[in-house]
């Protein structure tokens, strides 16, 4: 569905480790576009090696760089992954007065067979509308589209290419003396921790086959789980009140202690891209006796998520697009923070306390509308790591049918939603984040 980029211009920025934003400007040119690049770092440039400019400058320096590049180059769209990056952050605001089009690219809303491409920002960016009532009155009750091609494991080439990533960074640094990453990229250190996940990956999975059949048996419905983000998760910082997943975890067993029923247990899983980072034994293990919470707490790391939500009493999560597979299998949601889904007759709309007693039901019908919705506008069938073998296109994505389209806004399935955030210029190489004023028909 790239054919709606035929003229335009397209400006990449930073994308996923890996070769796929290369692919993807293959598959635009491929479509009549013509398409820009900038790298910021010597793992960009590693695997974008041609045809690309290099920003070397400060973060101050950053907004001024790019208006002045789409200006002289008559930039109509901007492709970026990750909307909470150092780099990323201020370019709404940069490019929103001159009438250019943004797309980001994320993890998938839909996994683990979908990555997200949006129009406008990503999860609480994101343009989605709020208003339950418009997708029951004006997205159609259409067929999905066929089952997605099955995405493959891609995780020794996320680790292959993050390594890869760090190393090109460590050796040839010198070359961008200003880059900031937004993660620690010292490559020994991600050798070291990608080795370490395959290995608790192996153990895990072991260790807790009993702890499993315990779970999907005898306390099958009769506990809650908590499904753990990565701890350098932006999502986390940008949008939500947590600072840090151990944040997370002792809000929620002070309030299952206060007021769950003594019978139910509470499940927290560990999220397997940080297997390798971090280890929350110890510290649970604390938590449980500070409330007193011996045998009803429970720590998994590689336990069958979809099995485990659908025993499940229901779900607690920040913002994790976990929350949206679990309405998928019909276990209530509660979040402590505002993920795209977050509308009534999805998620729960009370209280944490009362959501241990009274969880309620998922309303499938707007479940499957609002998925409809998602499969339409902005989830892609593949992977950025891993290409689906059975499509011809050098990205080896399925892109989703609105993509691209003109004018999104015109058309009655199309709305966008107005609440935005407004992203003001770095100050001291940060970006501020500023709601704008709400208009009146927000729900």
């Amino acid at each position: 569905m790239l054919s709606a980029f035929t003229g335009r211009r397209v400006l990449l920025l930073q994308g996923p480790m890996g070769p796929f934003f290369t692919r993807l400007r293959r598959d635009l040119e491929a479509a009549g576009a013509k398409v820009f690049k900038i790298n910021f770092c010597p793992g960009d440039q590693l695997f974008y090696p041609t045809g690309a400019v290099d920003f070397r400058g400060t973060l101050d320096e950053w907004p001024t760089f790019l208006s002045q590049f789409v200006a002289q180059h008559a930039i109509d769209t901007v492709m970026l992954f990750g909307d909470c990056r150092h780099y990323h952050i201020v370019v709404p605001h940069v490019v929103r007065w001159r009438h250019v089009a943004l797309y980001v690219f994320e993890e998938g809303y839909l996994r683990p067979d979908f990555i997200t491409i949006e129009r406008g920002g990503a999860n609480n960016f994101s343009s989605l509308p709020r208003d339950p009532d418009f997708y029951r009155t004006q997205v159609p009750p259409l067929a999905e589209r066929p089952d997605p091609l099955p995405v493959k494991h891609a995780f020794s080439r996320t680790a292959l290419f993050a390594v890869l990533y760090a190393l090109a960074n460590a050796l040839l640094g010198w070359r961008y003396p200003n880059y900031r990453h937004h993660r620690s990229l010292e490559p020994f250190s991600q050798a070291y921790y990608w080795l370490l996940s395959g290995w608790r990956k192996f153990w895990f999975g072991q260790r807790e086959r009993g702890l499993a059949r315990l779970l999907f048996e005898p306390l099958a419905k009769r506990f809650f789980l908590a499904p753990l983000q990565t701890h350098n998760d932006a999502q986390l910082s940008v949008h939500s009140h947590y600072s840090t997943i151990e944040e997370f975890i002792e809000d929620t067993m002070i309030s299952f202690a206060r007021a769950a029923a003594p019978e139910h247990h509470l499940v927290f899983k560990h999220h397997p891209l940080d297997r390798g980072y971090r280890d929350y034994t110890d510290f649970l293990r604390r938590m449980i006796i500070k409330h007193g919470l011996e045998g009803r707490v429970h720590y998994v790391h590689d336990v069958h998520l979809p099995t485990l939500l659908d025993k499940a009493l229901g779900t607690v999560v920040i913002n994790s697009t976990v929350g949206l597979s679990s309405l998928l299998h019909g276990t209530p949601v509660c979040v402590m923070g505002d993920p795209i889904y977050n509308i009534p007759g999805l998620t729960f709309q009370g209280s944490l306390d009362a959501f241990w007693s009274t969880p309620g039901t998922v309303d499938r019908e707007l479940y499957r509308r609002f998925r409809t919705w998602l499969l339409l506008q902005n989830q892609a069938n593949g992977n950025f790591y891993r290409r689906l073998s059975t499509l011809t296109n050098h990205s080896g994505m399925a892109w989703p049918p609105a993509l691209g389209l003109p004018d999104v806004a015109s058309e009655p399935v199309m709305q966008e939603c107005p609440t935005r955030l407004a992203v003001m210029p770095p100050s001291h190489g940060g970006g501020e984040l500023r709601p704008m004023a709400r208009a009146s028909t927000e729900f």
